[in-house]
This record gives C-alpha cells, sequence and structure tokens, in this order.
C-alpha cells in the first residue's frame, strides 16, 4: 500500500467487481485496514451496488476501484461521478481497467478512459503504469461484454477530485476603491500668456488699422434684386413647353405653379348664383347644377360613385 499513498487515519472505499476471489478481495481489505489503523475507515463496496448504497457526500480520502489482479471491469459514467460525489475535495482516485489499442466496443482505448475521468470531474489525470491482462481477467471480460480482440492490456489510472464540490459557489470580493486622480496640468509660463493675450488697449494701437464692413458694399449690392433673375437659366424657358420646376426649387416657381393649379381646380367647378347650392335640393333653383346631388360643404366637389347611378 506504501505505492498508492494510503496513510494512517485515511478513509478508504475499496470497490470490486466479478469474479474477484473472496479470499484475495478479504486479505487486500485487511491489508488496508492495517494502513489506516483503528482511527481509519476500509468500507468495501460492489460496484455493482455503488450506487445503491447510499454512501455521504465527502466522506472518503481514497477510492480504490479494481485493483485485484483477476477482476476486469468497465466504469460506466454513472459509476465515475458517483465516485466523485463520495470523495472529499482533494481527494484520491486510483482504479484499473482493461483497454485497447483499437476502437472498439464496449472497451475504450486509454485516451477515451483519461477522457472519461476529466469529463467526470476528476483532475490531474495520469497513468500509472500499463500491463498485461491475466487470464482470468480476460475470460471474464469476454464473457460479460463479448469481446474477442486480441489488443487489450490492463492500465492503473490515478485521479484527483477538485478542491472544491459540484454547485459550490464563493464571493469574489470586488474592489470599489478610488480612482486615481488625473496628475494636475503643469503651470504656463506667464511671459507665454502675456505673449498670446490680446488687452483691449491693444486696438488702439495706432499701428493697427481697422476697416468698416459696411465701406466694402457699394449701392448695386444694398439694391433688393428682381425674383426673375433668381431663377435657373432653364426654369420653365419655350413657349411650347409645359413649365415645370426643378427638383429642389429654391426660386419660387414650385409656389407659383401650385398656385396656378389649385385656381384651375375651382375655376373647373361649376358657379352657383344663389350661393345655397351646399345645403339640398331643398334650397336649390330649377337650373342648379347640384340637382339631385346630396348636400355637402362649401367648395367641396361632389362625385357620385357608379353603383349610387340607377336608371330612370
Amino acid at each position: 500500500m506504501a505505492d498508492l499513498g494510503v496513510a494512517a487515519g485515511d478513509k478508504v472505499l475499496l470497490v470490486w467487481t466479478q469474479p474477484s476471489a473472496p479470499e484475495a478481495l478479504k486479505q487486500y481489505a485487511e491489508e488496508l485496514g492495517a494502513v489506516v489503523g483503528v482511527e481509519g475507515i476500509v468500507a468495501v463496496e460492489n460496484m455493482e451496488r455503488l450506487l445503491l448504497s447510499a454512501h455521504r457526500a465527502s466522506t472518503f480520502d481514497w477510492v480504490l476501484s479494481c485493483l485485484l489482479a483477476d477482476s476486469s471491469p468497465i466504469h460506466s459514467s454513472d459509476t465515475l461521478a458517483e465516485m466523485v460525489r463520495v470523495l472529499r475535495r482533494g481527494g484520491k482516485l486510483v482504479l484499473e481497467e482493461p483497454v485497447t489499442g483499437m476502437d472498439a466496443q464496449p472497451v475504450r482505448t486509454a485516451e477515451k478512459l483519461v477522457s472519461a475521468l476529466k469529463l467526470s470531474g476528476f483532475t490531474s489525470v495520469t497513468e500509472v503504469h500499463k500491463a498485461e491482462l491475466s487470464p482470468e481477467a480476460l475470460s471474464a471480460l469476454s464473457t460479460a461484454t463479448g469481446y474477442q480482440g486480441n489488443t487489450l492490456s490492463r492500465i492503473r489510472i490515478s485521479a484527483s477530485k477538485p478542491n472544491y464540490e459540484v454547485g459550490s459557489s464563493s464571493q469574489i470580493k470586488l474592489s470599489f476603491g478610488k480612482k486615481a486622480t488625473q496628475p494636475e496640468k503643469p503651470a504656463l509660463d506667464p511671459n507665454t500668456v502675456k505673449m498670446w493675450t490680446l488687452s483691449a488697449n491693444d486696438i488702439n494701437d495706432d499701428d493697427v488699422d481697422l476697416l468698416d464692413s459696411d465701406a466694402l458694399l457699394d449701392e448695386d449690392d444694398l439694391k433688393k434684386p428682381d425674383p426673375a433673375s433668381l431663377k435657373a437659366p432653364s426654369c420653365g424657358e419655350g413657349a411650347s413647353k409645359k413649365k415645370k420646376a426643378c427638383k429642389n426649387c429654391s426660386c419660387g416657381l414650385a409656389e407659383e405653379l401650385e398656385q396656378e393649379s389649385k385656381g384651375k381646380q375651382k375655376s373647373n367647378l361649376p358657379k352657383s348664383a344663389c350661393g345655397s347650392c351646399y345645403l339640398g335640393d331643398a334650397f336649390r333653383c330649377a337650373s342648379c347644377p347640384y340637382v339631385g346631388m346630396p348636400a355637402f360643404k362649401p367648395g367641396e366637389k361632389i362625385i357620385l360613385d357608379n353603383n349610387m347611378l340607377t336608371d330612370a
């Protein structure tokens, strides 16, 4: 047991499986008990009943799984997860399992076994040694799994549980101290400040000539421009062409054409002699152009839908 690192006072879970001989299992458990002493604990558990054993979480310092030479176990993901659960933080796992040199089911390669241990939550997964599979173990493996390959070997792997429990949390301390103050700007040289400062007295210097902005304008600049001169040269040219405002017109032609269009719409409306045509037929004269139309608002043009017209 010295090569494993088990010490006095440790709590050890010894996992075994068929076809381990009872005498060999008993002798191995007694040797462990002699190492851990009266203050330690050695619990023996069959792998097939490990999930039903209901051991408390974080109980054991060591889990030794299937180290007897005549056993040939295949550790499932549930079994590995249970071993993580019963180990205390920082506890050690040492297991042995047959592996193959090529991908085959249900026997794994050494790389896939290491990957399964890491996915179950173990860290520091290390291959200790590799040996030939005993004839008893090979026969038991062929009977249990039906594997017929000839590239099998027995590998021992050690792993550790992290120093924290699954689902544990820890408070993160954040520092909200005052931010470092920015360094002060260096003081300016008084002579430099004076050089770039303009005082009111500097304007009265005889060497400074001031210009009146109004003196730069002549009489033509003060005249109001003719609106016709503001139009673009091609804006509305040609007697035969229809006037059309340019896009984003700014000369006033667009507003002028809009007013003309509104005037034409009003001129196309029928004229009323009495001024009461919009009130309805009761207030219209015999020659009213709106006879038969419903009442409407003044200036509104009424258009009757086709489905409202009936033959006389």
